[in-house]
């Protein structure tokens, strides 16, 4: 309990209460409404000091500490926030692991606060005690265990500070008795900043010189990354300026109107067939805001221009033409002022004419009804009752391939997803978190039956409070993006065979709401429930268990149609396997000589 008041008129007075609550404090100043995690007896203090701030702060007690340290990662990637999670000493701190290596891998603020044996028996093998520093080093930047009461709201401020420096985890590791006594607190005075106040300044003549590389290229692109987040406008304006297709990283998808018709998707095995083939045949990359892992196995025939605000990620992928050292925003925004505008290319029709092929193929395969439910046809029913605000969480497998080549991100839509560190069952926690941090929004997770098993009991957390996410299974009984990998391999279809359940009913088991679905048909009167219970204000999350045909998506990370390049017999067995007749989908090539 505070014996006296904290602030009067702008001053920061001492208050006495226990170091638990303090941290609470601590993390209420640094805009943190809700953390995640489970409690135990080595963090029950720090649970207790949450409780006193209870009016501020919201506990959200998941079933596996793994959830909460995913969701966390989540919240930080759809708020900017950083996101918070605890577990206790042992087994469920080293739970966390998996969700906090996600958010190393993405460069993600967040925050863990671990548990540990009470001091006056560390060091003599109690239950559950660890040395748990060593755990955490590879993970985390920071890494601290406290030693004394008086450290903790000090410690927990100088680890937010450093998450959001280094964009990683800052693990603080608490001795509960150290969370359960009194100590003398004031909020520290040094203000809460947790966004880069600073950007990169971007030269003028670096802008004239990309200008001019541009101007004199015949078949340039560009590229976009996250770091080019925020600058969607510009991004519209440079590209319409200089004539020039889009590409995105997958992480990224949303910085371009994914219904601009120079938008070609991203390029990779989550791309899409213009994608490939439009940066394939250019000639020019302007690379913003993004240090495309890929790259390196891009044809060397082509002048690369990479934009980033991070020294150390120019030239670290390609050997780059021409670098710029500044903000993606910035830069976009004093590119988008040059006193230019190109003439519509064949190059640029040519790839807007290969963009709409390929949606009208997707959608060609979305309302193919002869063989059972195809998993294009679910996507296209999200894209089409999803809002112009929604947000997805999107779970690990095929399923991201079929979300991001279909998913709309034209408007105010918001997604997370692990990329980078690429660990299944990221989908159901990432809705979690998104519904938490935005109550108004209508949010929806998507997950492979293989990726939902694995976090599905948390289904009783978004019941336990309230949140009416839209859980989308594509179930295929098959770890489908291995089962390529094998295909690939040629290698046997072992190991990837899964047994189904009826998701639908399980989730009503469990006090959700359940559709299972098997056709068309069946997936739109769903829809059209689901659309109702939300007009009714439904606070219930739903579970809609599409049951799909196992079918492998097209493999766009490498696409050999091209006449010019790959020979008769290899064009045929591509086009053979994945159905892709050529009077629907002809090589840019073809496409180009065309206009």
């Amino acid at each position: 309990m505070i014996k006296n008041c904290l602030k009067r008129k702008g001053v920061f007075e001492m208050a006495t209460m226990m170091a638990g609550q303090a941290l609470a404090k601590v993390l209420e100043k640094w805009d943190v409404d809700h953390v995640y995690g489970i409690t135990a007896d080595s963090i029950n203090n720090t649970v207790d000091g949450l409780y006193q701030e209870r009016d501020q702060i919201k506990y959200i007690q998941v079933r596996h500490e793994e959830i909460g340290a995913l969701a966390a990662a989540a919240d930080a990637k759809l708020t900017g926030t950083i996101g918070v999670a605890f577990g206790s000493a042992g087994p469920g701190s080293v739970h966390m692991l998996n969700g906090l290596y996600e958010a190393k891998m993405d460069h993600t603020p967040v925050l863990a606060l671990v548990g540990q044996s009470a001091t006056g028996v560390m060091n003599t093998n109690f239950f559950q005690e660890m040395n748990q520093d060593p755990i955490f080093a590879d993970v985390a930047e920071f890494h601290k265990q406290v030693v004394n009461a008086d450290q903790i709201p000090k410690v927990v401020d100088e680890a937010i500070r450093s998450a959001y420096a280094t964009k990683s985890v800052s693990v603080v590791i608490l001795p509960d008795d150290l969370s359960g006594q009194e100590i003398d607190y004031r909020e520290l005075k040094t203000a809460a900043l947790n966004k880069q106040t600073t950007k990169l300044p971007v030269d003028a003549a670096d802008v004239k010189q990309v200008a001019a590389a541009i101007k004199q290229a015949k078949r340039p692109i560009m590229w976009l990354g996250q770091g080019a987040y925020g600058a969607k406008k510009a991004a519209v304006a440079v590209s319409e300026k200089f004539g020039l297709p889009v590409l995105t990283t997958a992480p990224a998808a949303n910085v371009f109107p994914s219904d601009h018709a120079n938008y070609m998707g991203a390029r990779g095995r989550l791309g899409t067939k213009p994608a490939f083939e439009v940066s394939q045949a250019s000639d020019l990359i302007l690379f913003v805001g993004t240090n495309y892992p890929f790259a390196r196995f891009m044809p060397a025939d082509k002048t690369i221009i990479q934009v980033n605000n991070n020294l150390a990620d120019l030239g670290k992928q390609y050997d780059a033409d021409i670098t710029v050292l500044g903000d993606a925003a910035q830069f976009l925004a004093g590119l988008a002022q040059t006193d230019y505008q190109a003439q519509p290319t064949a190059f640029l029709k040519a790839a807007q004419k290969d963009r709409t092929l390929w949606m009208q193929w997707l959608e060609k395969l979305a309302a193919d009804a002869q063989n059972g439910l195809r998993a294009e046809g679910v996507i296209q029913a999200i894209k089409e009752n999803a809002t112009d605000n929604a947000i997805f969480g999107l779970d690990v497998g095929n399923n991201t391939e079929w979300s991001l080549r279909q998913l709309p991100f034209n408007k105010e839509q918001k997604y997370a997803m692990s990329p980078w560190y690429g660990t299944m069952g990221f989908g159901l926690p990432a809705g979690l978190a998104g519904k938490l941090s935005f109550p108004d929004r209508q949010v929806w997770s998507i997950s492979g039956d293989g990726g939902y098993a694995m976090v599905m009991p948390d289904l009783l957390t978004e019941v336990k409070y309230n949140l009416p996410v839209i859980n989308v299974v594509l179930e295929n009984k098959s770890f489908g993006y291995i089962g390529h990998e094998k295909i690939q391999a040629n290698q046997a279809p072992y190991g990837i065979d899964l047994v189904g359940a009826d998701w639908g009913k399980v989730a009503q088991d469990m006090g959700a709401i359940g559709f299972t679905v098997t056709n068309l048909a069946e997936l739109k009167d769903a829809m059209n429930q689901i659309n109702d219970l939300q007009k009714k204000g439904n606070q219930l999350p739903i579970v809609l268990d599409a049951k799909i045909q196992n079918i492998d998506p097209l493999d766009t990370s490498f696409i050999p149609v091209d006449p010019e390049t790959f020979d008769a017999d290899t064009i045929a067995n591509y086009r053979k396997t994945y159905d892709l007749p050529a009077e629907e989908q002809p090589a840019f090539s073809d496409i180009l000589k065309n206009i």
